[in-house]
């Protein structure tokens, strides 16, 4: 079943607006990753301190259908934060297939800013901006096609 929900990128208070909607919608948050928790990138510069506690990703049920996710936009892991574009659609599928079907669509006429591909948080992943300028992620958890 494919889902579709919203993400969105803070300027470095990602984890004080999440506690503010966990506040408000009463869940959990069932992900909580930082940025210190990645593994070194080739060729990519050594990430700063003050860095690593920010939040790289983090997702709160808000209904039975519906997850609020969002993350810290770091400088190198996608565009700048400029308010109107700090929102993405992010969408999930079951199907390695439809993850490829959907981005390709989605990146005809587009940009790509993350490749599809398999990630080391254990996801089939990528991000694009359709050539109507609204940010997409598309994503499968990694399961058996």
């Amino acid at each position: 079943m494919t889902t579709v929900n919203v993400y969105l990128n803070f300027t470095g208070n990602c984890e004080e607006a999440f506690n503010f909607y966990k506040s408000i919608f009463k869940g959990d948050f069932t992900y909580i990753g930082r940025y210190g928790d990645m593994p070194p990138q080739e060729g990519m510069p050594s990430m700063p301190e003050e860095q690593k506690n920010k939040i790289m990703h983090i997702s709160l049920p808000i209904s039975n259908e519906t997850m609020l996710m969002g993350a810290d936009a770091m400088d190198g892991f996608g565009p700048p934060v400029v308010m109107g574009n700090n929102i993405s659609l992010n969408v999930s599928v079951d199907k390695k297939s439809e993850a490829d079907r959907i981005f390709k669509a989605l990146v005809e006429g587009g940009q790509v800013t993350m490749p599809l591909a398999d990630t080391f948080w254990g996801a089939y992943f990528g991000m694009t901006v359709d050539k109507f300028g609204i940010n997409w992620m598309v994503n499968m958890e990694n399961t058996p096609e």
